[in-house]
């Protein structure tokens, strides 16, 4: 029988706690006017949706600004404005509906995010840290913050984690699941070098290139399958669209808290854009090698490549502070080894 179904049923009660847990926080928050949400991220991908279904192309507004000043441009791969607008044309074409939808989606991800930590640290024997480690990403303020305004990191995070989990057992799967997580938001964009380093390192003698070929393929696959009619539409709009976070104005989010870049902006102005990005992408460079060169694992380099975005990205949302906390609970433990139960048949989800 497989391991899916010998779970240790203790597993499904603390899970079938935590469940009730988040079912709380998440209702009351479901409980949110629809109205109150029309300046949040959310909105506007229902906002794009709509666009895509009246002929508009959503990447094309870019063209008409300066690629410093945002004005709510498209900046995501399609795949969410295409499912808002698939929603849309199934019967929920209000803003209103596409959240009565969506709510329980994200919850669902959250849990299944939930169910991943607790997982990986019950395989360990570590059942009362597992608990603990599972309600901080469940109940924490971080997390709570997403929930309240309905954003896409639960989906994006989750397929993430999945990919992580899977990537040694089951590696093409693990790209796939990479893949959706880049098309559903792309801030994990940052650890493809260390996807593609990875392939090369485990692949055999005679099949390194085109392990790294074919797994560089199926990551690109889901962002660019879903990004080809619109490269067709507007490709200028669409690869400025995506370009956009990188340029935009750094100081317009959470000013109290500015990177190094921002603070030398001040004097020496040339220090902007892509320029500013110098420091952030050399220290993620020098992570790349040392997980080349050194005996890193995947998930401490995860951590830290999301950390270095997190601490030096010129943009600051509230949002970006789960992505390394989402992943830190894998680090602490990833070299702890299986119990012996789990170390017999290895199957892993």
């Amino acid at each position: 029988m497989s391991t899916l179904y010998r779970w240790d049923k203790k597993y499904w009660l603390l899970l079938l706690l935590l469940v009730c847990a988040g079912l709380l926080i998440h209702v009351k928050f479901w409980l949110t006017p629809s109205d109150s949400l029309k300046e949040e991220d959310i909105y506007f991908i229902w906002l794009e949706g709509k666009r895509i279904i009246t002929g508009e192309n959503p990447y094309a507004r870019v063209l008409l600004g300066d690629m410093r000043v945002n004005d709510k441009y498209a900046t995501y791969f399609p795949l969410a404005y295409l499912f808002s607008a698939l929603v849309q044309k199934l019967g929920f074409p209000n803003f209103r509906d596409w959240l009565y939808l969506w709510r329980p989606i994200s919850f669902a991800f959250h849990i299944g995010i939930v169910a991943l930590i607790l997982r990986y640290f019950q395989m360990r024997g570590l059942w009362i840290l597992g608990f603990v480690a599972s309600i901080i990403i469940l109940l924490g303020r971080w997390s709570i913050y997403i929930v309240r305004i309905h954003h896409l990191e639960f989906a994006a995070i989750f397929f993430l984690l999945f990919s992580l989990v899977l990537l040694k057992e089951k590696t093409k799967l693990s790209l796939l699941m990479f893949s959706i997580s880049l098309a559903i938001k792309h801030i994990a964009i940052f650890l493809l070098p260390l996807y593609l380093i990875y392939l090369w390192k485990n692949g055999a003698n005679n099949r390194q290139a085109k392990d790294l070929v074919l797994g560089f393929f199926i990551i690109l696959s889901i962002p660019f399958l879903t990004s080809l009619p619109f490269l067709i539409w507007n490709a200028e709009g669409f690869f400025k669209s995506i370009l956009f976070s990188a340029t935009r104005f750094e100081n317009s989010h959470i000013k109290d808290t500015p990177s190094v870049d921002v603070i030398f902006s001040q004097k020496f102005t040339w220090i902007v854009g892509l320029r500013a990005k110098f420091l952030m992408l050399f220290m993620m460079g020098m992570l790349y090698l040392s997980f080349l060169k050194e005996k890193v694992s995947m998930f401490v380099s995860s951590t830290i490549t999301m950390m270095i975005f997190l601490y030096f990205n010129s943009v600051l949302f509230l949002q970006y502070l789960l992505w390394p906390l989402c992943i830190l609970p894998f680090a602490l433990v990833e070299l702890i080894p299986l119990s012996s139960k789990q170390n017999k048949d290895k199957l892993i989800f």
